[in-house]
């Protein structure tokens, strides 16, 4: 494929048609898929954890459910992209293992799901799709061309948001 971007673990990045965007190994980890329906502009975002302001370590923006999603609008809107334009997709949030305990801390996946919702919705940004939690992992593509949104896995098919 060209114009193929791959996107890291905690990393994000953004792209004009006909840029892809890609990430692999989707399993607590929610992938963030915004794209501007009028402008054709996509971004991507790797998060692993919810919350910023609960790690001491939190240099890196990408991370995270809540700085996250602030960067990868604001390097959207450096390429062109108007906010109101935006509509998101998620896939990824699974529970990887089965834990006895319920301890909240080990629900990763859920509270990842649950902060990218909270902090989407406070940036006034619509989930209009998401393919979620369960207890395997995905590798998504988003297409800047049309904002298809391509989730694979192993053993339970792909599908397209």
């Amino acid at each position: 494929m060209e114009n193929v971007i791959i996107v890291g673990m905690a990393d994000l990045n953004a792209t004009r048609s006909p840029g892809i965007l890609t990430t692999i190994g989707l399993g607590s980890c929610v992938g963030i898929a915004l794209y501007d329906i009028k402008l054709k502009i996509a971004g991507l975002a790797h998060i692993m954890l919810p919350d910023s302001t609960q790690i001491q370590n939190n240099s890196n923006a990408a991370k995270f459910a809540d700085t996250a999603t602030i960067r990868l609008i604001y390097q959207m809107q450096r390429l062109g992209a108007n906010k109101a334009n935006l509509r998101a997709k998620l896939a990824g949030g699974a529970q990887m293992f089965a834990f006895t305990s319920q301890n909240d801390n080990l629900r990763i996946g859920d509270r990842n799901v649950e902060a990218t919702i909270k902090f989407l919705s406070q940036s006034n940004i619509p989930v209009i799709a998401k393919d979620t939690g369960s207890n395997y992992g995905r590798t998504v593509t988003l297409y800047a061309e049309d904002g298809r949104f391509l989730i694979k896995t192993i053993g339970h098919g792909s599908k397209t948001l």
